[in-house]
């Protein structure tokens, strides 16, 4: 695909946007893809959730273009690395590592300490409602550090309880349990794991 035209590979389950990134790596027929393995890629998923950024980081998706998306992509990836292991051990994941072996839990604490340097800032208008804004260095670099802000909250708020590792066969994504009955990331693994146990009731008679 041309620059500007292409569509990100990664599931996008509208989830907290560190799990959206968390789940840049999927299976595909038992081979792990990554969404993010280049600029290309790193370019396309930065611009399919440019909208859910821009509010709060003034980020456009005309802006997320390969050229100033390409100083930063190493950081994107090196977030989602990190952002998984720290929530295969919050949810103590039973699946094997999707990536390759990342850094110590010292480490990763610390690269993504590294990378939340966002803040707020107040925004008041004459005449209108008052409402916060993030600043950072750069609107790539913004994206970046405000998703790992937000991680660093997801982690240690009340809800990082809800974080689930999706247990379906053959997926690799994280979910939100937003509902008390929710058990998967998506239908689809639903299906899937019912599909498995008919086989397995059936095959086992």
């Amino acid at each position: 695909m041309t620059e500007g035209t292409a569509i990100t590979s990664a599931a996008l389950l509208g989830e907290p946007l560190p799990i959206e990134l968390m789940n840049t790596v999927t299976l595909d027929r038992g081979r792990t893809r990554d969404a993010l393995v280049d600029d290309t890629g790193s370019t396309a998923w930065l611009r399919a959730v440019a909208n859910r950024l821009g509010p709060l980081s003034d980020l456009q998706a005309d802006q997320t273009d390969e050229h100033t998306v390409r100083p930063v992509a190493g950081e994107l990836r090196a977030l989602r690395d990190v952002l998984r292991q720290l929530a295969a051990e919050m949810t103590n994941d039973p699946r094997p590592p999707a990536t390759v072996p990342g850094p110590t839990r010292h480490e990763a604490i610390a690269k993504l300490n590294a990378l939340a340097q966002a803040w707020p800032e107040l925004v008041w208008p004459t005449g209108g409602q008052p409402s916060h804004t993030y600043r950072g260095s750069g609107n790539a670099h913004l994206a970046v550090q405000f998703i790992a802000h937000q991680a660093v909250e997801l982690l240690t708020g009340p809800d990082r309880e809800r974080l689930r590792p999706c247990l379906a066969p053959n997926c690799l994504l994280y979910f939100f349990k937003n509902h008390p009955r929710r058990e998967w990331c998506s239908p689809a693994c639903g299906n899937r794991v019912r599909v498995a146990r008919h086989y397995q009731r059936h095959h086992t008679a």
